[in-house]
């Protein structure tokens, strides 16, 4: 398999193909590249004949008779989801549909679905109604659906020439979870790790913290292969890893010196520190942005006040300036 550098925008695929990584996997992008997609999901594809799908990717005809016409004469027989973004699990009602596939998923039924909505107009407001100040944008995430088998952290499904087992990582979604696969020392990692760039946390779905404590648990293993949601795979883990937790540390530190010298909004940090930073970027960039606030909070360097989400203000413990 192909090595990539921390950070690396290097993919090597053809849309409508399912290109050969190893023995076992195959990945197939799907044709909905944008800014949070990079150039579409991968739907990776286990063993041949009946085979299992990793993340059947977004609601679209086109694409899933696309990823039919690329496994003709094959059967899916599985389909595993890391966690239920619709650019990750919108093609599996059709898929199941058509396949009789089961499902596997991960359930985080008690948790908060959705993030607070950006103050910047986005995609992440262009198929919603309008929404006040406040109110949560649900619409990238299928709070309704329920898998044929519900997995639990270090559960296994094996088939024929592949075992995966569960690895719950919370942060990115509640729902998130990363597979292993026990043959190649591999490990798919959805949109908790990516090559190309970092995961955005969009609280209150997104937790900064969980998504940190995730990041330490990912250290602690010995994978020699990640097979992200988005973007090449990454045949130096460790040190992808090493980047992307010093990135989080470099943020945190940039955002916390926003508010001692007196920035309370998010929207005032966003423009302090991502003065370059394409406007389609900005209400992600907010959105991480608030994350860190909260675990800056959370841990007693900050304090919140004034609402909830994009409503709050953040001042520096024992500031003079709350209000």
């Amino acid at each position: 398999m192909a090595q990539n550098n921390p950070f690396s925008s290097d993919i090597n695929f053809e849309y409508g193909i399912a290109t050969a990584l190893s023995p076992i996997v195959r990945r197939f992008v799907a044709d909905n590249p944008g800014p949070l997609t990079f150039k579409g999901t991968n739907v990776y594809v286990l063993g041949y004949g009946d085979v299992a799908i990793v993340d059947p990717g977004p609601d679209c005809e086109k694409h899933v008779q696309s990823l039919l016409k690329a496994l003709s004469g094959e059967r899916i027989t599985r389909i595993f989801l890391t966690h239920t973004h619709k650019d990750h699990c919108g093609a599996l009602p059709r898929l199941r549909a058509l396949t009789g596939a089961t499902t596997y998923a991960f359930s985080a039924p008690n948790a908060i679905r959705g993030a607070f909505h950006p103050p910047i107009e986005s995609q992440f407001s262009k198929e919603q109604k309008p929404l006040k100040p406040g109110e949560l944008a649900v619409s990238f995430a299928d709070i309704s659906f329920k898998p044929d088998r519900v997995l639990s952290h270090g559960d296994e499904v094996r088939g024929e020439d592949w075992t995966l087992r569960v690895v719950h990582t919370p942060g990115h979604a509640p729902d998130h979870v990363c597979y292993a696969l026990l043959q190649e020392k591999a490990l798919f990692t959805g949109d908790h790790i990516m090559p190309w760039s970092t995961s955005v946390i969009a609280p209150p779905e997104g937790s900064m913290s969980d998504y940190m404590n995730s990041l330490h648990e990912l250290s602690k293993r010995d994978d020699e292969l990640y097979l992200p949601g988005h973007g090449g795979q990454v045949a130096k883990p460790k040190r992808l890893l090493r980047s992307y937790v010093l990135h989080r540390q470099w943020r945190e530190k940039s955002i916390f010196e926003a508010v001692q010298n007196g920035k309370s909004k998010v929207s005032e940090i966003v423009l302090l520190i991502y003065r370059d930073l394409d406007e389609e970027l900005k209400p992600a960039a907010a959105l991480s942005v608030l994350a860190h606030l909260l675990y800056l909070a959370q841990k007693g360097r900050i304090e919140q006040t004034d609402g909830e989400g994009f409503d709050a203000r953040f001042y520096s413990v024992n500031s003079t300036e709350k209000t």
